[in-house]
C-alpha cells in the first residue's frame, strides 16, 4: 500500500498500479464505470469509520454536522462554488431525481434532453414527466458527432416557448462526448428554460468551473474521476435558481434550508463524502490538471488507434473528448455471435463483455446505440498504451 505524496515523482502507467487496489491480473479499460479508489483514500474511509465507531451518538449528533460543511466546503473550492449552494448526495441520478421530482411543471410544459443522456436519467425524466404531467421531447444528435455545431444545431432545433427544463449531459456516458454545455445553457435560457447539468463524469476528468456552464442546478460524481469511494455525489444550486430543491428522502431537515434538508436524510454511512479532502488531495499529487490531460490524450490516441485496427471511426471527433473514447465495433469481429436476428442487442452486449473479461482479463464497457454496437475504453494514470493494443487484438479474435 502506497501513499501519493509527490505529484513530480508520478510515474504513470504499470507503475502507478502501486496507488490503487486492481487486481494485477485485470485490464481495467473501465474506469469510467464505477471508479476505483486508491489505497490512500481508503485508509482516510476507515480511519473516519473508526472515528465514529468510538462515540456513534456524539458523532452523529454533535461532530457530523461540522465535518460534513468541512468536507462541502473542499469540494466548493475544487468546483469554483460557495459551500452554502453545494450538498453531498449518493450519486448524480440521485442529484438528477432530486432535482426532477422537486420542480412544478403543468401539461403543456416540456422537458428537453437529448439521445446522448444516461438511460438512468432519461428514464427518471420519464417519471417525472408523467406525474405532471408533461411533455419529454429528445434532441436527436448524430452518432458519430462531427463537431460541437452540429451539436448545438439538433438541441437548438427543439427548444420551443413551451420548453420549461433542459438536461444535459457534460460528458455523456455513452459517446463519451464533452457537450458545449455552456452554449447549449446559453440557448435554453434565452428561451426561458431552466437547466439542469448531469456532470456525473466531469469531476476530475475536465477542469470544471460550475457557474461558467450556465447551469441552474449540476450534479456530479466525486466516485468516478475524482477518486472518492463510493457512493459519494454532490448537487449544486445556482444561487440564482429561485426553486426549492428538496432530497428525494424528506427528513429531520426540511424546512431547515438547502443544505440542512440534505446533509441529513437519515442514518447513513457519511464517510465516502467525509473522505472527499482526502480524495481531491490524491487527484492533486498524482498530477491534478497534467493528470487530466495525459488521461486525454491517451484516451484520444488510442480512440483513433482502436479505430484504425478494425476498420471502423470513433463516436465523437477528438476535441470533443477528455479520458474516454467510444470506438464502433465492426460486424465482423463479432459475427459468430448471432448479431441481429437471432439474440437481443442486451444480450450481444453482455456476452461480448463477459468474453472479454474471461478469455483476455480485459474490462471495458460495450453497448448499442444508432444502429450499432460501441466499446467505450477509459484512461486513467495506472493505463498504459500496450493494454489498448491487446484490446485491439483481442477484440479481433472475438470472431
Amino acid at each position: 500500500m502506497s501513499a501519493i505524496t509527490h505529484a513530480d515523482r508520478v510515474a504513470y502507467g504499470a507503475p502507478a498500479r502501486v496507488y490503487f487496489p486492481l487486481a494485477a491480473d485485470v485490464v481495467y479499460l473501465n474506469h469510467g464505470g464505477f471508479g476505483v479508489t486508491p489505497h490512500c483514500v481508503l485508509a482516510e474511509q476507515a480511519a473516519w469509520r473508526e472515528r465514529i465507531e468510538r462515540n456513534p451518538s456524539g458523532f452523529m449528533a454533535r461532530e457530523l454536522p461540522q465535518m460534513m460543511r468541512a468536507a462541502a466546503g473542499a469540494l466548493a473550492d475544487y468546483l469554483k462554488v460557495r459551500p452554502d449552494n453545494l450538498v453531498f448526495v449518493d450519486n448524480a441520478t440521485t442529484g438528477c431525481n432530486a432535482v426532477l421530482r422537486s420542480l412544478e411543471l403543468a401539461r403543456d410544459d416540456e422537458i428537453l434532453t437529448t439521445n446522448y443522456a444516461y438511460a438512468a436519467i432519461a428514464k427518471a425524466i420519464g417519471f417525472a414527466a408523467h406525474r405532471s404531467p408533461a411533455t419529454v421531447v429528445t434532441a436527436h444528435l448524430p452518432m458519430p458527432l462531427r463537431d460541437e455545431g452540429e451539436a448545438i444545431e439538433a438541441f437548438a432545433a427543439c427548444l420551443s416557448a413551451r420548453t420549461r427544463l433542459v438536461v444535459l449531459d457534460h460528458i455523456a456516458s455513452r459517446s463519451a462526448c464533452v457537450l458545449p454545455v455552456a452554449a447549449m445553457a446559453e440557448l435554453a435560457h434565452r428561451a426561458g428554460a431552466r437547466v439542469l447539468i448531469d456532470g456525473a463524469h466531469a469531476p476530475g476528468q475536465i477542469e470544471l468551473d460550475l457557474p461558467a456552464t450556465g447551469a441552474d442546478w449540476y450534479v456530479g460524481n466525486c466516485h468516478k474521476w475524482l477518486f472518492a469511494p463510493r457512493p459519494c455525489g454532490f448537487l449544486w444550486a445556482n444561487p440564482h435558481a429561485d426553486e426549492v430543491i428538496h432530497p428525494t428522502t424528506i427528513s429531520h431537515g426540511y424546512g431547515g434550508g438547502f443544505t440542512a434538508e440534505f446533509d441529513w436524510t437519515g442514518t447513513r454511512d457519511p464517510t465516502a463524502a467525509l473522505s472527499v479532502p482526502a480524495a481531491l488531495a490524491a487527484h492533486a499529487n498524482l498530477g491534478g490538471a497534467q493528470l487530466m490531460a495525459r488521461n486525454a490524450s491517451l484516451a484520444r490516441q488510442a480512440g483513433q488507434m482502436l479505430a484504425r485496427a478494425w476498420g471502423t471511426e470513433t463516436a465523437a471527433p477528438e476535441p470533443m473528448c477528455a479520458a474516454m473514447a467510444t470506438i464502433r465495433l465492426a460486424l465482423e469481429p463479432v459475427g459468430a455471435l448471432a448479431i441481429g436476428a437471432v439474440r437481443s442487442r442486451p444480450a450481444i452486449e453482455l456476452e461480448l463483455r463477459a468474453r472479454l473479461a474471461r478469455d483476455h482479463r480485459i474490462e471495458v464497457e460495450i453497448f448499442a446505440q444508432a444502429g450499432a454496437l460501441w466499446l467505450r475504453i477509459a484512461a486513467q494514470a495506472y493505463n498504459e498504451w500496450a493494454e489498448y493494443e491487446g484490446l485491439a487484438a483481442a477484440v479481433c479474435a472475438l470472431e
